[in-house]
């Protein structure tokens, strides 16, 4: 048996303007995390307001977007998702535009709550788009959607901080230009998305917490976010720097985000577990925050106590999102609608309690409740823990059980199968095809497996497709292969974040039926394939590894 070799294929950066056109776009969003923060002192100086009136910019923005992030699957599910994201761009363009133009805090806020009624629709959707336009897979829209996530929380600060140094009202309408083109883009290049056939219920997402596993974890994610958010809102004043200084301050901080949530998270989730990470994480987090509280009259201290705390809140926002998802027994797009109303209600309204103990109080007082808010996180995040763990180990669960394979059918009788792994991709069918000749010609049943992943990229949770899709999907394979006369059975792999969960669990499936080969197709920005050849051997346990066969197509399949 041997694997197909062809020419490498395409890069992901190859792409249709209905692409760039939203990842612009996304950039320009993710720049939003950070860039009002380097303003704060010179909007509350410039409008005479104090720092928890200005911190009611965030509280504003982010409880509207936690209350909207409950209707927007309801909205999308009925406009589809290209109008949705329009709707969001319009109403971020013009909020924005009113924010710059506002002489009083009071209109400012009040038209950021705008904004984040526009930053939910948007933020909801896009990653959906990209996804449902980006040539080469599903691995080529998350690698685009992970480049602009770095590059817009990384230089929104920036970006903040160079408008900043010459007006308050530079970063709004700065945003309103940007978030213009990429409206006129959008509209222009990016095509109607066929409408979900299963509407969303308004209700769903309150629903979903009902399941005890999903409120435990959002309410870890509310303390969170309450510590993170006080860091965000309220440690520009005591730093006692400018526009352009706090710019650059809050870039290190941002850059760290960026690197810790794409790159580091999902190595330390692989290395130690998604609980044990997020319990030394939340401590880590606790600690930054308790020097921030003792120093907070250093502003050398504090600065280098925000910036250090991007890797922790890197790690913190995909691993969070990450234990959501494995205990949430519901679909994706509701466990991400419920966790996210959660998450943002705790973010909005911490800046503002921080800002007002603090004129009680002292600075020091805001910034200790917040390290407390990290602390009491580990409890909340104890009482869930067992779902977690399960759900990761693959062992019978309450609830969600995930990565786990579901079987479509009864095992082929026979000798040992030849097991064949495709995604939600144009490419599946020929590799399945491939896959069936070489069963053939060894004389045995063929068993396919539809790899089906929930990817986790921040607070966002994303699959290329629904449970039902995948199902069908698998039973199409098996269908067109039975006429050939191969004994064929299909299955389906549902799994979230972990690709290495992945590669183990096809492993160990293919190692216990005693499968006579593996096949996978090469892609070069798979995950799972990467996993595959540890995982074989380890799941033999000393035994004869079945065989791994990597495919390789040629360049007009690779394309497709």
């Amino acid at each position: 048996m041997s694997a197909h070799h062809g020419s490498a294929p395409a890069s992901p950066f190859k792409q249709p303007g209905a692409v760039w056109a939203v990842a612009f776009a996304c950039v320009i969003s993710f720049m939003g995390i950070g860039l009002v923060d380097p303003i704060l002192p010179a909007l509350a100086a410039g409008l005479h307001a104090s720092p928890s009136d200005v911190s009611l910019l965030f509280t504003s923005y982010l409880v509207v977007t936690a209350v909207a992030m409950l209707g927007v699957g309801w909205v999308s599910s009925r406009i589809g998702s290209k109008w949705t994201l329009v709707v969001g761009l319009a109403l971020i363009v013009a909020f924005a535009a009113l924010a710059g133009s506002s002489g009083t805090i009071g209109g400012i806020i009040g038209f950021r709550a705008g904004w984040g009624l526009g930053n939910a629709l948007f933020i909801a959707t896009s990653l959906a788009v990209i996804v449902a336009s980006a040539k080469g897979g599903f691995s080529g829209a998350i690698i685009l959607y992970e480049t602009a996530l770095g590059i817009g929380i990384a230089v929104g600060p920036l970006l903040g901080g160079e408008l900043g140094s010459i007006s308050w009202r530079g970063p709004f309408y700065g945003v309103a230009v940007l978030m213009a083109i990429a409206l006129v883009a959008t509209l222009l290049f990016v095509p109607r998305q066929p409408k979900p056939a299963q509407k969303t219920k308004l209700s769903a997402p309150l629903t979903a917490l009902r399941h005890r596993g999903l409120l435990t974890m959002g309410l870890m994610a509310l303390l969170y976010n309450w510590g993170f958010f006080t860091m965000l809102g309220y440690a520009p004043y005591p730093m006692k720097l400018g526009p352009h200084e706090l710019g650059l301050v809050f870039f290190g901080w941002g850059a760290l985000v960026a690197v810790f949530a794409v790159f580091l998270a999902p190595r330390l989730q692989r290395r130690f577990g998604t609980v044990a990470v997020l319990y030394a994480n939340l401590v880590g987090l606790a600690i930054v925050m308790a020097v921030i509280a003792l120093g907070v009259s250093r502003p050398a201290v504090v600065i280098v106590a925000v910036i250090v705390s991007g890797a922790f809140i890197g790690i913190n926002n995909t691993l969070t999102t990450q234990a959501v998802m494995l205990v949430a027994p519901v679909e994706r797009s509701v466990a991400s609608s419920s966790y996210g109303f959660i998450r943002f209600i705790g973010g909005g309204l911490a800046p503002f309690v921080a800002g007002k103990i603090a004129e009680a109080t002292n600075q020091s007082v805001a910034f200790g409740v917040g390290a407390i808010a990290f602390l009491l996180a580990v409890p909340v995040l104890a009482s869930g823990a067992r779902l977690v763990t399960r759900a990761e180990r693959g062992t019978e669960a309450p609830e969600a059980v995930l990565p786990a394979l579901e079987p479509l059918g009864a095992a082929p009788t026979g000798s040992r199968p030849i097991v064949v792994a495709v995604r939600a991709t144009p490419a599946a069918a020929e590799i399945a095809d491939r896959a069936a000749e070489l069963a053939s010609h060894e004389g045995a049943p063929l068993e396919v497996v539809h790899v089906r992943e929930t990817e986790i990229i921040e607070e966002l949770a994303v699959s290329p497709e629904t449970e039902e899709e995948a199902r069908a999907a698998v039973s199409a394979h098996v269908d067109r292969l039975a006429g050939t006369g191969l004994a064929v059975r299909g299955l389906v792999l549902h799994s979230v974040g972990d690709h290495a969960a992945s590669a183990e669990a096809l492993a160990r499936h293919a190692a216990q039926v005693g499968a006579r080969a593996l096949v996978v197709r090469k892609v070069p920005h798979g995950p799972v394939s990467r996993h595959l050849g540890a995982s074989l051997a380890a799941a033999a346990d000393g035994a004869a590894a079945p065989e791994l066969v990597v495919i390789d197509l040629e360049p007009e399949a690779s394309t497709a």
